[in-house]
């Protein structure tokens, strides 16, 4: 069965900002949660996106289990979105939709994620007991570190 994750996050950024933070393959470690031991594999010289991008990395997403995980960058609107596909992980299916809409506080950042697990219904009852749960675990510690980074108000000297 598939499912959707949705999240928006407003910025207080201009657009070249956000895309080069949320473009960067190598920012994924700063807003990943560090008991999933995130590592980006892939020797990145030059880290601007592009269709075809190939990113490996590692993740232990449950009970400290090492998973390899690649995934290709398929589509790139720049300064706009851009979508990752796993080519090879944890899921059946995931397609990660990312999207910046610039306004009059900054940039507008949504997330639109599809995925599916394996293993049909067994798949479907690690979802219900502790998938989900994990995912907006991580989607909100990625909301805290974008606060921080990008919207704590600076004290004037």
């Amino acid at each position: 069965m598939k499912h959707q994750l949705k999240r928006e996050q407003q910025l207080n950024c201009n657009i070249e900002k956000a895309w080069d933070f949320f473009s960067s393959a190598n920012n994924l470690s700063v807003i990943t949660p560090k008991d999933m031991n995130f590592t980006v594999l892939t020797q990145l010289e030059n880290d601007d996106i592009f269709e075809g991008m190939i990113i490996d990395y590692h993740v232990s997403p449950l009970f400290n289990i090492k998973m390899d995980w690649q995934t290709e960058i398929i589509k790139v609107d720049y300064l706009k979105s851009f979508i990752d596909f796993q080519v090879k992980g944890p899921y059946k299916l995931w397609h990660h939709y990312h999207e910046f809409v610039e306004n009059d506080e900054g940039v507008l950042v949504k997330d639109v994620v599809d995925y599916e697990l394996p293993f049909g219904f067994l798949g479907e009852i690690a979802h219900n007991l502790f998938v989900k749960k994990k995912l907006h675990h991580i989607f909100d510690y990625r909301k805290e570190v974008l606060e921080l980074l990008f919207n704590q108000k600076r004290e004037a000297s």
